[in-house]
């Protein structure tokens, strides 16, 4: 196996404040690297990727292809520019109430994507347009549903808070409510039998809220296949961590149950610690807690701009040390797995696709007013009648 060292954050940092410092170390460059596309090859991640709590840490070695690290970049170069679509269709007006994207956060969807299985499931809150798309979903389903149309993946009715696939159960509006949800999938999953594992993920915001300690409880009490995920982008709305939790430390705080913090601005970290996760929860060892530190580059939603509780200058140091694209790519390249140009290829193909979903997602129609009553239970669940605005209103199947 040939073995790369993949470096991300600076030594002798508090890990709770190192996705707010630059990276001064450097990537060591291999010359061997496989020829083909699918030969596994051995990359090591960072000494400071980890830090465990009432567990070992994961080992720092990662078997991956070249294969694989391409996919993975030009995925999260889609969804990059999926937000990127999302804003500008939300400044155009075309996209009205809520819209919370997570751009700087692509490393943590679409690393935990790669180290889950298809069966798995989760849920999270109303940052979720990226979950919905790995989970099954489609690029144009989701700008359809943001902009209320036929073609959305929940038909144009749901919006950008309520976006589902057979695996994947929303986007919740609710802060922190999808917690004991997605403790509740877990239980379902032990008392069937089943050998998978649901994901729960949450903010730092909502990692004071009372439902998450209760539902982490209950979790440990029944020892349920349940990885609770705190995605730590360093600001619940305009509140820093530091401002709003005594114990910024998020992997600590699940009590007996062991964590594992992890840098999630590097998706190769989150792949390990995703995989790692998997293999603790499916082998019935009970619950974990995951806790990617990470950060948006953007405000809270569209109406924050993300400017009064930070300065610029954060932001943009963030952008231009930390980001989790261009991390990858200078590795790739210093790697020899890919060359500028032909990763600049990719970026191009992820733009023309992405700008062709938003085109589709255009011309689709607005949802019928006939259609209003229609799906509110999934096929083959309705009863036979609903109740309308009023008691007199009555909605037969």
């Amino acid at each position: 196996m040939l073995r790369l060292s993949r470096t991300c954050l600076p030594r002798r940092v508090p890990f709770a404040a190192r996705a707010l410092q630059t990276s001064a170390d450097t990537t060591r460059v291999i010359q061997d690297l496989p020829s083909d596309y699918s030969t596994p090859f051995t990359v090591k991640l960072h000494e400071d990727s980890f830090r465990s709590y009432k567990c070992d840490a994961p080992e720092l070695e990662l078997e991956v292809t070249r294969s694989e690290l391409l996919h993975l970049y030009k995925t999260m170069q889609l969804m990059r520019r999926l937000a990127m679509a999302s804003d500008a269709l939300y400044k155009a007006k075309l996209i009205r109430g809520f819209c919370h994207l997570a751009t700087g956060q692509e490393a943590v969807s679409v690393g935990m994507e790669a180290g889950i299985k298809p069966e798995d499931l989760l849920i999270t809150a109303y940052r979720c347009h990226s979950y919905a798309v790995l989970r099954g979903g489609s690029i144009k389903g989701v700008i359809a549903e943001l902009l209320g149309r036929q073609a959305g993946m929940s038909k144009g009715k749901g919006g950008a808070m309520h976006i589902f696939t057979p695996t994947f159960f929303g986007g919740n509006g609710i802060v922190g409510a999808q917690v004991p949800l997605g403790a509740g999938l877990a239980f379902a999953q032990k008392y069937t039998g089943s050998p998978n594992v649901s994901y729960a993920l949450y903010g730092d915001g909502a990692s004071n809220q009372g439902q998450v300690f209760e539902a982490m409880n209950m979790a440990k009490l029944w020892d349920l296949p349940c990885v609770f995920v705190c995605e730590n982008n360093k600001y619940g709305m305009g509140t820093s961590a530091e401002r709003s939790s005594s114990n910024t430390e998020y992997y600590t705080r699940g009590d007996k149950i062991p964590g594992l913090q992890v840098n999630g601005m590097d998706i190769l970290a989150v792949k390990k610690a995703t995989a790692f996760s998997r293999e603790w929860a499916a082998s019935g060892k009970g619950p974990l807690l995951l806790e990617f530190v990470t950060y948006r580059y953007g405000g809270h939603s569209m109406s924050d701009p993300g400017k009064s509780y930070r300065s610029r200058e954060e932001v943009t140091r963030m952008r231009s040390t930390q980001d989790p694209i261009r991390g990858l790519q200078q590795s790739l390249e210093d790697w020899g797995v890919a060359t500028e140009q032909e990763l600049k290829a990719l970026d191009k193909e992820a733009k023309t696709e992405v700008d062709q979903a938003v085109e589709e997602a255009k011309a689709s129609p607005e949802p019928k007013a006939d259609e209003l009553w229609s799906e509110v239970y999934v096929k083959g669940t309705e009863p036979s009648f609903m109740r309308g605005r009023e008691r007199e209103e009555v909605h037969h199947h």
